[in-house]
């Protein structure tokens, strides 16, 4: 195991957010790597960084990290080729390291300058909400991580995640962009709708606390029973009892209140109507369950 090896490997942190500081305190506190230093935009940042994950040293961007074994570039997604081009250039570079990246959306291709300087390179993707890195880091246990890269990467990197509660599954690299897309339509756009369904309420005449009653169990079921019997058998509505006339009333209704309310209706209700009739393009593929760990 990693954490039992004598020295352990140097990590370098390009970017002092949640997601670098919150790896970095769970990799120090596994005795899995010793962070080194962590690059963030100001030495504030950085400092923060530092006092958050427990050791290291605090250095403000353009600066590059000393020789590292291991890379980790937890920057934003539209910075992460140009973070790999300038540590690609960099004369302190470690050319038999690893790096990789975090991002849900992108592969590891984005460290394809670290690849050419000899860097074995992955992206890992831990399905978790880092708004807080203190609760995250508590929270992290039995996450899962979608992982995918260079099989040199890989070795040392899924033994890493382990360490620290991680549960790695494969993500094909040309499939990135829908596979992330799938954690937005389950997290983000479901804060959208629940949003819409209280504005709908409160709108029609319905008190805060109401509402607030009345999405409570709606959501909960909803979920519960998708996650239990598969959507297809959990959907419920006048789509999926096939109700035309209701569901083009209601679509007038909605549309009439909110524009983009009712072209979201439309859309939905037509993917509900398909869902409960089974179309092969949106039905859901696997029975629900376990998804397949690496």
């Amino acid at each position: 195991m990693i954490g039992q090896q004598r020295a352990l490997p140097r990590l370098a942190i390009i970017g002092g957010g949640k997601v670098g500081r919150t790896l970095g305190h769970l990799w120090r506190a596994a005795d899995c790597f010793a962070p080194s230093d962590v690059v963030a935009r100001s030495a504030e940042s950085a400092a923060a960084a530092v006092a958050f994950i427990g050791v290291g040293r605090a250095l403000a961007a353009p600066s590059m990290p000393a020789a590292a074994d291991v890379y980790l570039l937890a920057v934003p997604d539209r910075a992460i080729a140009d973070v790999a081009a300038a540590l690609a250039a960099a004369p302190e570079l470690n050319p038999g390291a690893i790096a990789f990246h975090c991002s849900g959306a992108l592969s590891s291709a984005e460290l394809a300058p670290l690849r050419a300087r000899g860097l074995a390179t992955a992206s890992v993707h831990p399905v978790l909400s880092f708004a807080d890195p203190a609760r995250a880091a508590a929270q992290f246990a039995g996450t899962l991580c979608g992982i995918e890269g260079d099989a040199a990467a890989l070795a040392v990197l899924e033994p890493a995640f382990a360490a620290i509660g991680g549960r790695c599954f494969a993500v094909r690299a040309e499939h990135k962009l829908l596979y992330h897309a799938g954690s937005v339509f389950a997290s983000n756009f479901s804060v959208v709708l629940l949003d819409l369904a209280l504005r709908a309420y409160c709108d029609s005449g319905l008190d805060a606390a109401t509402a607030q009653a009345l999405l409570a169990p709606l959501v909960r079921n909803a979920v519960d029973n998708a996650l239990s019997l598969g959507p297809a058998r959990a959907l419920t509505g006048p789509a999926a009892r096939g109700d035309v006339a209701l569901v083009s009333r209601q679509h007038d209704c909605v549309a009439q209140w909110d524009a983009r309310a009712g072209e979201a209706y439309r859309a939905l209700s037509d993917l509900a109507t398909a869902l409960a009739r089974g179309d092969a393009a949106t039905a859901a593929r696997p029975e629900p369950g376990e998804p397949t760990e690496k």
